[in-house]
């Protein structure tokens, strides 16, 4: 009776409005948090809504389609002022709420086709815009770590190129033609990560931004409840591979299993162990950021990175590769990777005055991202760790079993504290740290906010506290 009550909460709009523009504006994944979801009173959480035009014209054209429907029961209570105008009015009351959301979708659509023209003529000019362009164009396809290839490249090349990229994760035909008109045509390299959601998706990025080189960063369950299985997660990441035939190089991350294994033969393959003939050595990593050595028997380079764990080490030689490639000096690449340091709310170390370093991985949601981390902080020496995590979202069919495997990663390393915020998939960490015998503590909370304001309570100087994913409110 609560729950049902909250659907006539002054703000149901908005919640509604907020949840569209979470889902990114696409019906079928808001229909999905709608009909999970039975308390509307705290829908903004994690972030508020952002009042851009169509933001706006949802929330305005949902209020008044709202006042109207109530407006419209009023008016036949009265003018029917017999039992049966008190039936309908009774009715109407109870159902509007519930049938208001689908009514709130056709205003969407209403928006959408209404954008089309407009959204025709901005993808038009960008077609014609990269079809002219000669700078050399890379795509960066994968389910994780293209956001993080993209600014590694973008610092390095930049010290010798122009280059350009789409900013965040403008990753969609619409998104990139939108950054495409920015360019002033002078550039040397440009940077495009292909964003996949359903098949097809990395087939249609690459014949609209028509990359000269590509490279797969990993492939794993991200994503997972929309494409249903991992083999067409597979198969979409690699139509880069269809695009960029045989006489295009493709560049595929061999740590990851998916990834390799399913890497056609021209493929050059790296690890944090080499690429080809370029061998790594010596290799290190600590709060202070990454060193290794490169060699390829007749030279070698010593590199220092401030990104964060061994698993940079393979993304850098691609980079490496890429930049020599171009003709850039072993100068100016050592230069440029000195330069290349953690990515907003990607392992990004934060000090604050107490003495505890913040480790914010709120951005990495992915399994080998989670590993790679959990390795990260098994190697810290002469800190006491906490782990704190929402789990994972849109892992489909596998959400137990990757939750019990990070459970079980995070007794393996012997994290001191997991801090676990309640939800669908966290009980199921819990279940692989107590598979794994864990000698540490676990710590529950009912939300991240509760459980971010209680760290200041819980840490002392000298503490790690990592903050692993963000759970979104469509995923409450």
């Amino acid at each position: 009776m609560k729950n049902w009550i909250t659907r006539y909460n002054p703000r149901y709009v908005r919640s509604l409005v907020y949840m569209m523009q979470a889902s990114e504006y696409s019906i079928r994944d808001f229909l999905s948090w709608y009909n999970r979801t039975s308390d509307f009173n705290h829908i903004e959480q994690r972030k508020k809504l952002d009042f851009t035009l169509k933001a706006s014209v949802l929330f305005l054209g949902g209020g008044l389609l709202l006042i109207t429907l109530y407006s419209s029961l009023i008016i036949l209570l009265f003018s029917v002022f017999n039992i049966l105008g008190l039936l309908f009015f009774l009715i109407g009351i109870v159902l509007i709420p519930f049938i208001f959301p689908y009514l709130f979708i056709c205003l969407l659509v209403i928006l959408k086709i209404l954008q089309l023209p407009l959204e025709w003529i901005i993808i038009q000019r960008g077609r014609k815009i990269i079809s002219e362009h000669k700078a050399l164009k890379i795509g960066i396809a994968g389910s994780y770590g293209k956001t993080s290839m993209r600014e590694m490249l973008k610092t390095v090349l930049a010290e010798s190129k122009k280059v350009a990229a789409p900013p965040s994760s403008y990753n969609t035909v619409l998104g990139i033609s939108k950054f495409l008109q920015t360019l002033k045509g002078d550039e040397d390299v440009l940077l495009f990560e292909l964003g996949e959601y359903y098949p097809g998706d990395i087939m249609r990025l690459c014949k609209f931004t028509k990359p000269d080189l590509g490279i797969v960063t990993g492939i794993n369950e991200a994503h997972l409840s929309k494409f249903k299985s991992i083999d067409k997660t597979v198969a979409t990441i690699y139509e880069i591979s269809d695009w960029l035939g045989q006489g295009r190089p493709l560049f595929v991350n061999g740590e990851n299993g998916l990834a390799k294994n399913n890497a056609p033969s021209q493929s050059q393959i790296y690890s944090r162990d080499g690429m080809g003939k370029r061998k790594v050595s010596n290799a290190t990593t600590t709060l202070a950021g990454l060193d290794f050595k490169v060699s390829n028997g007749e030279e070698e380079l010593n590199l220092h990175s401030n990104l964060l764990g061994m698993h940079h080490i393979g993304p850098l030689l691609v980079v490496l590769q890429i930049a020599l490639d171009l003709g850039l000096t072993k100068e100016q690449i050592v230069e440029g990777v000195s330069k290349t340091k953690p990515f907003e709310h990607r392992l990004q170390p934060v000090y604050d005055s107490s003495g505890v370093i913040t480790l914010d991985d709120s951005y990495n949601g992915n399994p080998d991202g989670v590993k790679a981390v959990i390795d990260f902080l098994g190697h810290l020496n002469g800190h006491r760790r906490f782990y704190v995590t929402p789990g994972l979202v849109e892992m489909g069919h596998r959400t137990e079993e990757v939750h019990k495997e990070i459970g079980i990663w995070l007794a393996q390393a012997k994290i001191e504290k997991v801090v676990l915020i309640k939800n669908s998939v966290t009980h199921f960490i819990e279940s692989g740290l107590r598979e794994a015998k864990y000698s540490g503590e676990i710590i529950w909370f009912d939300n991240a906010i509760k459980a971010y304001n209680s760290l200041p309570n819980l840490t002392v100087s000298g503490d790690v506290v990592l903050l692993q994913n963000d759970w979104p409110d469509q995923y409450a």
